[in-house]
């Protein structure tokens, strides 16, 4: 695991450097790895790698997700989440029992619930490198989170029927609609237990380490009832993230964001380390077969991954329109490059992975399964990761997305100072004693300064923006010439004074470089 570490800190550097996303470097790289003589293969555990990377990936994705955004576009969420899974394991089956007629037609299915969900984990290390427009990435967001419960419970199903030799749709419809309940149900439980912790601690580590446990909670328990781990997490996440301002201190806030970024890091870069190590030993179960017809069978399997969502997708956004005017006017047709950029961002990984490495070692077709879900995480991570971006910018989202996000944040910024000028106002009016009323005014003064910098009447939003920024990074310079002079006194000044100030010029810091949208110094 420290090589795997090692390795993926030297893949981020250079994935950053070269532009490269970084779930395609570390795939590549642990493809690479693979094949280093001594390092041996390694084996990936199907179950305790749901059970460790997912809660806690998916929680954090949740915990970040607008749930008023995420609530307004449920219906072209589920559609992909749900519709969209099926549409795309059915396509999958098709084509497989084509190609391989010896695959048993359940077996064929399982192979399509196996790599039928773009994978949440790809998706949100490949879209926190490019700007989207907020309802764009809501949506694939969203699909992504959900989307691994139906196809999971599929998969269950499908194994279910292969092993067995029959099925009954009926009992499978009850047992999705009930994992799905159960899911939600366990996953709500778990975000209100957690939520009462937070209410009776009063240490930010504390905070921490109960908001770590609670994705693991969530979906372990929703597992032990047979429902579903995965939409467990995503609603505990959800709830977090909605009680966020209410439950947590900003020191804690700011400590959550700390750690979750690292835990998010080393997690994603094993997940996908794993995914390119798990090669050799994939290689070396079909020594037997034809090479030429597996890389065409892989190739076909793959196209069939990126043609099936755009064949769901366009339809699937033009006719609900087209036969429901009430939905047309209360939710007008999206731009045609928005569902161009839906339909390419589909990148596979982790799940589908660990699902077909969970088949029982005596299942139909288990090696080419295994092998075939492999070069669907390969070929859509460096196919579509690859070109997300390019396409992204060819089509001009990203300025769309720049416009968006200044417009949203320069009227959110007006309302927050008018507020907290109002405040200022009022309690200085009532409890400041006369004797320090000038001090008072002159704070006053200065929340009325800032109110009067945030409005944007007639005002361009964008040019506002360009105000703010150049604001920013002039503060940027008074914090550096502080920190340099600060540097200065590091040996003739008491320790405990030094650390404090320097803490307040780095909070400064940090706060500022968010609002530029920059990593760090």
């Amino acid at each position: 695991m420290l090589l795997v570490v090692a390795a993926a800190l030297v893949l981020a550097y250079f994935a950053q450097r070269l532009k490269v996303p970084l779930a395609v470097a570390l795939v590549c790289g642990g493809m690479a790895l693979a094949f280093v003589p001594g390092v041996g293969e390694v084996e990936l555990e199907p179950e305790l790698a749901l059970a460790l990377f997912l809660p806690p990936l998916l929680q954090a994705s949740a915990y970040r997700t607008d749930w008023p955004a995420f609530r307004f576009n449920l219906r072209p969420i589920l559609l992909l989440a749900i519709g969209l899974v099926f549409f795309t394991a059915a396509a999958v089956a098709i084509v497989a029992k084509l190609l391989v007629p010896s695959l048993p037609w359940w077996a064929a299915v399982t192979l399509g619930a196996i790599v039928a969900p773009p994978d949440a984990v790809a998706a949100a290390a490949v879209l926190k490198q490019v700007r989207l427009p907020k309802r764009v990435v809501t949506v694939l967001e969203g699909e992504s989170l959900i989307n691994d419960a139906s196809s999971l419970v599929l998969y269950r199903l499908a194994v279910t029927a292969t092993v067995a030799g029959t099925f009954s749709f009926g009992a499978g419809a009850l047992q999705f609609v009930g994992a799905a309940i159960g899911g939600v149900v366990a996953g709500w439980l778990a975000g209100r237990i957690a939520i009462w912790v937070f209410a009776r601690l009063d240490d930010t580590l504390l905070d921490i380490t109960a908001s770590l446990l609670a994705g693991f909670l969530a979906y372990l328990a929703a597992e032990q009832v047979h429902a579903s781990g995965v939409l467990a997490a995503v609603t505990c996440g959800l709830i977090l993230g909605r009680k966020q301002h209410a439950e947590f201190t900003g020191e804690s806030r700011l400590g959550l964001q700390a750690v979750w970024s690292f835990v998010e890091f080393i997690l994603t870069a094993l997940v996908f380390m794993l995914i390119g190590l798990q090669l050799r030993g994939i290689v070396g179960r079909l020594e037997g077969y034809d090479v030429g017809g597996l890389a065409l069978l892989g190739g076909a399997i793959a196209a069939t991954l990126i043609v099936s969502r755009f064949l769901w997708i366009v339809p699937a956004t033009w006719v609900p329109r087209a036969v429901f005017p009430g939905l047309r006017e209360r939710d007008p047709l999206p731009p045609w490059r928005h569902t161009l950029i839906t339909g390419w961002a589909g990148m596979r990984g982790v799940v589908s992975l660990a699902a077909a490495l969970a088949l029982p070692l005596k299942f139909p077709g288990r090696d080419i399964i295994v092998f075939l879900a492999f070069c669907a995480i390969f070929a859509t991570l460096v196919l579509q990761g690859t070109t997300l971006g390019w396409l992204i910018r060819r089509l001009g989202l990203d300025k769309e997305a720049e416009g968006e996000s200044d417009e949203d944040e320069a009227h959110a910024r007006a309302e927050l100072a008018t507020a907290s000028l109002d405040a200022v106002q009022a309690h200085a009016d009532e409890h400041v004693e006369d004797k320090h009323a000038d001090a008072a005014a002159e704070l006053v003064e200065q929340f009325r300064a800032e109110a009067d910098r945030a409005q944007t009447d007639g005002e361009h939003p964008h040019h506002r923006a360009a105000e703010l920024e150049v604001q920013q990074r002039l503060r940027l310079v008074a914090i550096d010439a502080a920190r340099n002079k600060l540097n200065e006194r590091t040996d003739d000044m008491d320790a405990e004074a030094h650390r404090t100030l320097g803490e307040e010029l780095d909070l400064q810091e940090q706060q500022i470089r968010r609002v530029l949208g920059e990593a760090g110094g």
